[in-house]
């Protein structure tokens, strides 16, 4: 497929094999990298062999064919816009910021409901959609009042467990980095806040003293409240949306040694 798009591509625009080695050794000298050099040879054996081109050569092809990297990756089956389920095939043990969907260029939202559609109500949404559309993301930035940034809370994390479980996608609004010092009527209302430590990152309650921070975790978390100095933690926002999976965040392989944390819980 990826070799048979760029041979119609080559021809389309008119270009020879012959064209495609000499502006490609210009972009190799340019670069001072052989890499992304590409002989005649080897250009017939991805158009007509189908072998891969490296992310050099693919470059190389890009720049000369005026065409975007993605487009051309994608026609070997390489979607830069990674999906929330491919993220979820990976749980690092460790909470960290996110920005594998920083470049995404898209998104699906729905354009039309069902007219049966209450707010008030809880509901199956998917249901209730009668259209998906795309939308580039870029018309959605004028909706934009706050900055965010995203992050993952890691499988062997179980800070703010039950109410923040291991695994979950957070979204935080980092123009709220000043700890509230009350005014909450439940846990359900405290802000929790994410941490950055010397020790990585972290979803907690706060209390923050003249010289020392309390990361405090939840009443029911294993894992016991920790002391941190104030000048060894930035508070990077607090968190205002979660996306989680109920029930699947315990599914460790059989020979993986259980976390004293989780052991805790079981």
């Amino acid at each position: 497929m990826g070799g048979h798009s760029l041979r119609i591509l080559r021809e389309k625009l008119g270009l020879t094999m012959r064209d495609i080695e000499t502006s490609s050794e210009q972009i190799a000298r340019k670069r001072n990298n052989e890499e992304y050099f590409i002989p005649i040879s080897r250009l017939s054996d991805f158009e007509t062999k189908g072998v891969i081109p490296s992310i050099y050569r693919l470059y190389s092809l890009a720049v000369i064919y005026h065409k975007d990297m993605r487009e051309l990756l994608a026609w070997y089956g390489v979607d830069l816009d990674i999906p929330i389920s491919d993220l979820e095939l990976s749980s690092p043990p460790k909470s960290h910021l996110s920005d594998a969907l920083a470049n995404t260029r898209a998104v699906q939202i729905p354009v039309r409901l069902d007219p049966a559609f209450d707010p008030r109500r809880t509901l199956n949404f998917g249901r209730m959609v009668e259209q998906w559309g795309t939308v580039p993301l870029m018309y959605l930035e004028q909706y934009s009042k706050v900055d965010f940034t995203y992050g993952y809370v890691g499988s062997e994390d179980l800070t703010m467990y039950p109410i923040l479980p291991p695994g979950s996608f957070i979204q935080v609004d980092e123009g709220r980095n000043k700890v509230a010092e009350g005014g909450w009527r439940s846990e359900y209302e405290r802000p929790i806040y994410f941490v950055e430590t010397r020790d990585g990152h972290v979803c907690c309650w706060c209390t923050v003293g003249r010289e020392d921070m309390i990361l405090q975790s939840h009443p029911l978390s294993p894992v016991p409240p920790r002391v941190v100095r104030v000048s060894q933690a930035e508070v990077v926002g607090q968190i205002v949306g979660v996306a989680m999976r109920l029930g699947e965040w315990r599914s460790v392989p059989d020979s993986a040694p259980a976390p004293k944390e989780r052991a805790a819980l079981n």
